[in-house]
């Protein structure tokens, strides 16, 4: 009679040798090191290109370093205290705050128009996503050589345009009133294309069946925009926010290029205030401050944004 203790182990079955979960850990271990070795390419550029100057600038800003050579002692929180305490930092920040709201809204909207237009299934939608986006492909230089021929007040077609209904010319770019508002729709003009994107993606991946099931209910073309459409655009419209805010904040190269920040620095920003005092006033130490200041109110903003967007997820 055969017990239980001496039934034979179950054919196909193998025991586990006692060394097995040794070179299991081996293996892992080795994949892990062979992992670690493939990032290392990026954490030397990561570290070389972002992490270094980013605390280089931070070390830039508790000292009186000039571009020249000169300088270099420690002075504490001397740059900070004088950057808290200049008007012309006030100033661009205001201007930049201006630029970002002014730019922001249109770049939501707009882009939404324009994604509505192409998703409605107009005659020639490969020509229509090519206008839209094709501006988006060019450098700032051309966009903003562009636009300052547009507004150019003699022989711009802008004003021509509006000569052609009796409005007289006016100076877009050499007139404080109006100098901000024509970067603006430079900017608008050029960047429009990526976020017109971003909503046709997302209005593509709204399931048709729920439109056809409102539709027998009987809603209506802004009944279905109203209750379907922009809320399930809500986290597309978030990422485009967030996106557009911190590339607004980074304004630099179109106010460059277009209006060198005049006049009487209505467009100058703070990141175009930085270059000034860093590379034509030679003064790195104190413009290290400035974009420290800045660089803190950056994140103090995308913090309070990604909260407020939790807020309403929730």
């Amino acid at each position: 009679m055969t017990t239980a203790a001496q039934v034979p182990a179950t054919a196909g079955t193998r025991p586990r040798h006692p060394g097995a979960p040794l070179r299991e850990h081996g293996r892992r271990s080795s994949g892990q090191s062979a992992g670690f070795w493939f990032t290392v390419p990026f954490l030397v550029v990561f570290a070389g290109f972002l992490l270094w100057p980013v605390v280089y600038g931070l070390w830039l800003a508790f000292t009186d370093a000039s571009l020249t050579g000169a300088g270099g002692d420690v002075v504490g929180f001397a740059n900070f205290g004088e950057a808290l305490g200049d008007p012309l930092v006030w100033r661009t920040l205001l201007n930049t705050l201006y630029f970002t709201v002014a730019s922001t809204v249109p770049l939501v909207v707009v882009p939404l128009v324009m994604a509505l237009l192409v998703h409605m299934g107009l005659p020639g939608q490969w020509l229509w996503r090519l206008a839209f986006f094709a501006p988006y492909l060019l450098p700032v230089t051309v966009v903003s050589l562009t636009w300052v021929w547009i507004f150019q007040p003699q022989l711009g077609l802008l004003n021509d345009l509006l000569g052609a209904v009796g409005i007289g010319p006016v100076l877009w770019l050499q007139q404080e009133s109006t100098a901000m508002w024509g970067v603006v729709i430079a900017t608008v003009w050029w960047t429009a294309g990526f976020n017109f994107l971003l909503y046709l993606a997302g209005l593509q991946n709204i399931p048709g069946h729920v439109y056809e099931a409102a539709a027998i209910d009987g809603a209506g073309p802004w009944r279905l925009l109203r209750s379907i459409t922009l809320p399930m655009l809500g986290r597309t419209t978030g990422l485009v926010v967030v996106l557009q805010l911190l590339s607004s904040l980074k304004v630099f190269d179109q106010i460059y290029q277009m209006t060198q920040g005049g006049p009487n620095d209505s467009t100058r920003s703070v990141l175009l205030y930085v270059y000034d005092q860093g590379f034509s006033g030679y003064r790195l130490g104190y413009a290290s401050a400035i974009a420290n200041i800045f660089f803190l109110i950056i994140v103090v903003l995308s913090v309070a944004q990604l909260r407020l967007f939790n807020r309403r997820e929730a």
